[in-house]
């Protein structure tokens, strides 16, 4: 350990490791049990009726709410924020980074939920031939990053969709259709969209966790990442002592290995202009 400057766990023999771990695993069991308990509970939720021919775009046209469940009873959709105009490694970090870990939807499907990504944007009034540009820029994003999903346009139905929740925000909204009337059962935001995630979840059986500033961590554990983009863009490959803050963006590789980042569209309008994604 003296190799490394940085602070790490105490040496210790194995039986005092395997005691301390068995304390924190005691704790982790209650965790997961807890954790049944609140999903018993969200299956146990009230239910709120939606609009089932709202109008959302896909890649063969304009399409309803009900089309996008696919035949299937339930949907989950996932709103993703959108930056119009904009080059692919200046779109949404953390809805990249959840979405890049949703690869393999069969056991979904096995139980009859479909998962498909909303494309959201600002509120902001915009015509048809915007909304369509809009939603093409993204389409060739989805491309771009290698994702294999479902991508609709929710822009047209937007306000309906999501209420009083805060648009260019990313939601989490869970739907059952019963026959021809949709149903809202769940949704979630910010943190909550963890539940999509398996890096994080990942980092935090580490010794060092997530390295961002909120955690509660000993005292010169690192802590220097966050989970915004770095203010001047750096990519992953940049040493950290030229990167003070940032955590990878799933976007930098890509542009790394040279795949275009040019999303086919004009740069974003000039700050006040209205535009729409």
């Amino acid at each position: 350990m003296t190799e490394n400057p940085t602070p790490a766990p105490d040496v210790v023999d194995r039986a005092t490791f395997e005691g301390r771990l068995d304390e924190v695993r005691r704790r982790e069991k209650a965790h997961t049990h807890e954790g049944d308990a609140i999903a018993a509970a969200r299956r146990r939720l009230p239910m709120v009726e939606v609009d089932p021919g709202l109008t959302l775009l896909g890649p063969e046209g304009p399409l309803t709410l009900r089309d996008t469940f696919e035949g299937r009873r339930m949907l989950i959709a996932y709103y993703f924020m959108w930056n119009p105009g904009r080059p692919a490694a200046e779109q949404c970090e953390g809805c990249s980074f959840y979405t890049s870990q949703i690869r393999e939807l069969s056991p979904l499907h096995s139980r009859d939920i479909t998962y498909a990504v909303f494309c959201q944007g600002r509120n902001v009034a915009c015509g048809p031939a915007d909304a369509q540009q809009s939603y093409d820029a993204s389409l060739a994003y989805r491309d771009f990053m290698g994702w294999e999903l479902q991508w609709y346009s929710a822009q047209p139905s937007l306000d309906a969709l999501l209420g009083d929740r805060e648009a260019g925000l990313f939601h989490l909204i869970c739907y059952l259709r019963d026959g021809d009337r949709v149903f809202e059962t769940y949704w979630t935001k910010r943190r909550g969209v963890e539940v999509l995630d398996n890096a994080y979840a990942l980092m935090d059986l580490t010794a060092y966790g997530r390295q961002e500033p909120w955690e509660d961590s000993p005292t010169g554990w690192p802590q220097h990442r966050t989970n915004a983009r770095t203010e001047d863009g750096a990519p992953d490959w940049t040493p950290v002592t030229e990167w003070p803050g940032g955590r990878p963006i799933v976007q930098w590789p890509r542009v790394q290995a040279r795949r275009s980042d040019d999303l086919g569209v004009p740069e974003a309008s000039a700050p006040g202009s209205h535009s729409c994604h």
